[in-house]
């Protein structure tokens, strides 16, 4: 990695830790006045006058913060120049991924240099189109593309897990190339949709070989921000979309993930409660990313006029499968098949099995696999499924 890089990841934690600091003291404030001025009591001058003492070194607090915050801000920008080179590595790779899942629209907002921005990366490398640098990096590159995109908190290297590689093993077996999208999984679905249906149509337009086909491969939230870029692809009428003939969707939370709206859950009741009613900002800590796949939603107007923490039902446009391409789905289950059909309702520990198959109570909904173009891998985790053998010969059957 570059002087200049390691000197930016430092900054970026250097404004993490002092917008930390300054939210957890906040956070002891607001809780200090919930404990002086009980709820639905009336308050005593002897009251007032300790929140307003307390007031003023809370103040204090978060002035001093805010000043080292800054100073350490500019001293290792100066101090970058002088920083020894160091190797990337995966370690901190998916630290700083899963940190972009989790705040990443947070990161993105405050500029922080630690935000991930959207490129086409082939062996943890940038493909940079500008530059045409594609021939040397993918060796035996051809016009048949293979789009891997990955999951949330997740990054393009982690396609690689228990020494399999689904993009690279199929590169080899059925003779395309693959390239990996990396992207911050904190910003909205919508959003990351928008930048990658434009990333694509440059892909196309600028691949040193005549563009044959396009095959993408999503995992789990990478799913989602396919079917975004294919809507506003069609919207828009690019070229690129004429080129995508198949997609294989991982354990994509097609109608939600479970989890997110256990989140949503926990929101409401520490808001609804007068004493935990501060601690509630800490769950909203979730990027808009992660709040998306409450009922995954997919387009603008699914989250633009609405509190993504306020509880809601599920408001999403419905937007159907993409015809004329090829659809299908793999879903991780964590039970075994003669189980009881209770013991199925995990799915495959983050996803359940309905929402990764697109199925969904209300017919309309329902998004309409054609039933061979389905899948369930029971014993399997979420992230097994980027590793199991089985899985990826299911891959390789569909897109051969």
């Amino acid at each position: 990695m570059s002087n200049k890089k390691l000197g930016q990841d430092l900054q970026g934690v250097a404004r993490l830790i002092t917008e930390a600091t300054l939210g957890i003291t906040d956070l002891v404030e607001a809780m200090h006045k919930r404990v002086v001025h009980p709820p639905f009591l009336p308050s005593t001058p002897i009251q007032h006058l300790i929140t307003k003492i307390a007031g003023i070194t809370y103040q204090n607090i978060k002035w001093s913060t805010q000043l080292i915050g800054n100073g350490l801000d500019k001293a290792l920008g100066k101090l970058t120049p002088l920083l020894g080179e160091t190797e990337t590595t995966d370690e901190k790779e998916a630290i700083r991924s899963a940190l972009n899942g989790v705040i990443g629209d947070y990161l993105e907002e405050k500029k922080n240099p630690l935000n991930i921005t959207m490129q086409f990366r082939f062996q943890g490398k940038v493909i940079n189109l500008e530059n045409e640098n594609i021939e040397e990096l993918c060796q035996g590159i051809n016009g048949k593309i293979i789009l891997m995109i990955h999951g949330s908190c997740m990054n393009d290297l982690q396609w690689t897990r228990k020494e399999h590689n689904h993009g690279e093993v199929l590169a080899k077996d059925l003779n395309k190339t693959p390239v990996y999208l990396h992207y911050n999984t904190g910003r909205h679905i919508s959003t990351n949709g928008r930048d990658l249906n434009e990333l694509l149509e440059n892909l196309i337009s600028k691949w040193s070989r005549p563009v044959e086909e396009l095959v993408i491969i999503a995992h789990s939230m990478g799913g989602l921000v396919a079917r975004s870029a294919i809507y506003y692809g069609q919207k828009q009428q690019k070229k690129w979309i004429h080129h995508l003939q198949k997609i294989v969707f991982l354990g994509t939370p097609h109608h939600g993930a479970s989890l997110e709206r256990a989140g949503n859950y926990l929101d409401v009741i520490l808001e609804a409660v007068p004493y935990t009613k501060p601690f509630a900002r800490l769950g909203k800590i979730r990027s808009a990313g992660v709040t998306d796949l409450r009922y995954g939603n997919l387009i603008d107007e699914d989250w633009h006029a609405n509190d993504r923490f306020e509880m809601q039902t599920d408001k999403r446009q419905i937007i159907p499968l993409p015809n004329q391409i090829e659809c299908y789905s793999v879903a991780g289950d964590i039970g075994k098949v003669k189980e009881p059909v209770s013991t199925h309702w995990f799915g495959d520990k983050l996803v359940d099995v309905k929402s990764a198959l697109g199925q969904h109570k209300n017919p309309v909904r329902n998004l309409q696999f054609k039933k061979e173009n389905t899948w369930i891998n029971y014993e399997t985790s979420h992230l097994d499924l980027l590793s199991a053998p089985i899985v990826y010969s299911k891959i390789k059957a569909w897109i051969d």
